[in-house]
């Protein structure tokens, strides 16, 4: 691997698939494929939920919120992914780094706030259900939704700030496809145990909040379940959280995975971290439409009126 000479502001070099590098012609047809999916299936979501006035409830704007994260998601990293798949354009320089890195931990913290404010709307529709729309207002899920916007941003700026501070004099080759905070750090030839802190500190207080804050909702959601006396009705209650719960396990399993694998997966083949994080970044934004779409019917009812709509006009 290349070193570079003493270099605050150097130019990295992103990385593909380690090892499969003969085809990343043939693994960037899967992730164009990946990306479309991503990104029609949210825009799709986006769409439907603001032009049905049915879905104009607070389970379905917390769903947009989810569907403009994802988005952001996979806008953050298509250049530099398809760009190394397609042209071997590997150099990204030391700003556009840490922008990218930005957003992708940005949208990643938004998600993970978004599918608490789902929680806790999941809580309050089976807990409390006569007072649902007086708590969940139109005005206060807008305010949840600069909440979470600011959280992420007010977390992630001093994590950018400390990287500028640093000097990179080792190699200048980074392990993924885009940048990612703890791979952009471990290149650093100064001092990081506070890069290192702070940014433990920045996943704590944000993804493991969350889902501890997610845990509890969902134990007191079976509590609340477990009170209502018609079986019927107890399975209408849990079924309205399926898609949720499953959203939550896709987002944080790939999650906690790669965060092991950067701490403990030092003798994991190359291709190992590579994988686990390019499923971290594009399977939730695949699957959450999919999830969401075949198991919520108004969903499905919204999505087949939009075509038979399109049909007739045809």
């Amino acid at each position: 691997m290349p070193v570079f000479h003493n270099s605050t502001f150097p130019i990295f070099l992103l990385t593909g698939v380690p090892g499969l590098e003969w085809a990343h012609a043939w693994i960037s047809i899967l992730f164009c494929c990946l990306y479309f999916a991503a990104l029609s299936g949210n825009s799709l979501i986006l769409f439907v939920v603001l032009t049905e006035p049915s879905l104009h409830e607070p389970m379905y704007y917390f769903l947009s919120m989810l569907s403009t994260s994802d988005i952001g998601l996979c806008i953050s990293t298509l250049v530099t992914v398809l760009g190394i798949f397609w042209l071997n354009a590997r150099e990204i320089s030391f700003n556009a780094c840490l922008s990218q890195m930005f957003f992708i931990h940005l949208f990643t913290f938004m998600e993970s706030s978004v599918l608490l404010a789902m929680a806790f709307d999941r809580f309050v529709a089976i807990s409390n259900p006569l007072k649902y729309v007086t708590i969940l207002t139109h005005a206060r899920i807008a305010q949840i939704g600069v909440a979470v916007v600011i959280r992420g941003t007010v977390i992630l700026t001093p994590l950018v700030l400390l990287l500028k501070r640093l000097s990179f004099c080792r190699s200048h080759v980074l392990h993924h496809s885009y940048c990612f905070h703890p791979d952009v750090m471990k290149l650093s030839c100064s001092d990081t145990k506070i890069n290192s802190v702070f940014g433990l500190t920045a996943v704590i207080s944000t993804a493991g909040v969350d889902s501890i804050f997610i845990l509890i909702s969902y134990v007191l959601i079976i509590r609340s379940v477990l009170d209502i006396a018609s079986p019927g009705e107890r399975k209408k209650a849990f079924s309205t959280c399926i898609s949720h719960i499953t959203a939550v396990a896709i987002f944080y399993i790939p999650l906690i995975s790669l965060s092991f694998v950067h701490r403990f997966g030092k003798r994991a083949p190359p291709f190992v971290p590579t994988l686990i994080a390019n499923v971290y970044l594009l399977i939730p934004p695949v699957m959450n439409p999919i999830i969401y779409s075949v198991k919520t019917k108004q969903i499905q009812k919204a999505m087949l009126k939009l075509v038979f709509s399109k049909g007739t006009h045809l």
